[in-house]
């Protein structure tokens, strides 16, 4: 893979972060190492039966999915270390399966949010299939255009980072369902829409700020740090490519990501 540098705005010079800010710059160091003291005992556990010992099937099954599990939240460490700590903008170039990183990305977050879906879907390699999977859960997905059978060049890694968080933020918020659609001839149009609370009018460029959550008062037990949208849109805009909301309070939001292929 080609590494490519997109040239990005800097920051202004001076700017001070505040304390919360400072907090959560420690917290995603602090917790680097104890994720891989349990990712290399889990490893070892699965690896090394002759020195610790048989595992039942159920036992195997449980640790591969905590080690599936422990490797997301890696990832999901060194993205928000990528996201807050660097203005390089730097991406590997490659030519990259659409539908395998909406797969992926869904799998991620459905990992977290229904589980239970998650293994079937894992053996489905069929898109009509997976489709047929993802419907009785009010999950509704449609790749068209150039993309449903060609490569897009660019990061992977960052668009299912976009992804998995529009996914995750659509699932947390829905009533009933979500609807997802891939397309483009050139540029990638990604939209994620939902069928949830609606962003009232005044909160809906607040959503994009770090830490900023909606004030849900009929479901404040949602998880979230308020941080998924500031990381898309920050990784939108360094990938020179555009993110908008549509949202009516009470009636859903959509999202829609227009991203470039990636140029050398």
């Amino acid at each position: 893979m080609e590494k490519v540098k997109i040239e990005k705005e800097k920051p202004l010079e001076g700017k001070i972060m505040n304390e919360k800010e400072r907090l959560f710059d420690l917290l995603i160091h602090d917790l680097a190492s104890p994720l891989s003291i349990v990712s290399t005992s889990t490893a070892n556990l699965l690896q090394k039966a002759e020195r610790y010992g048989p595992l039942t099937d159920p036992q195997k099954r449980i640790l591969e999915r905590i080690l599936r599990n422990v490797h997301r939240s890696q990832t999901l460490l060194q993205e928000m270390i990528e996201i807050f700590r660097s203005d390089e903008g730097i991406f590997q170039k490659e030519f990259c399966s659409i539908e395998r990183i909406l797969k992926e990305s869904l799998l991620d977050v459905l990992e977290v949010l229904a589980s239970n879906v998650v293994e079937k879907l894992r053996q489905t390699t069929d898109l009509k299939d997976f489709q047929r999977l993802l419907e009785p859960h009010g999950i509704f997905i449609e790749i068209t255009g150039k993309y449903c059978n060609s490569s897009f060049c660019h990061d992977s890694a960052k668009i299912q980072q976009i992804l998995r968080n529009l996914l995750s933020n659509a699932l947390k918020y829905r009533r009933k369902r979500i609807d997802v659609s891939i397309s483009g001839e050139i540029n990638l149009h990604i939209v994620v829409g939902d069928d949830g609370i609606g962003i009232p009018l005044e909160e809906q460029e607040a959503i994009f700020q770090r830490f900023f959550r909606l004030n849900d008062k009929k479901r404040p037990y949602l998880p979230g740090l308020g941080l998924g949208l500031t990381g898309v849109k920050a990784l939108v805009e360094a990938m020179k490519g555009e993110i908008t909301i549509v949202s009516r309070e009470g009636f859903g939001t959509r999202f829609t990501v227009k991203i470039p292929p990636l140029q050398s």
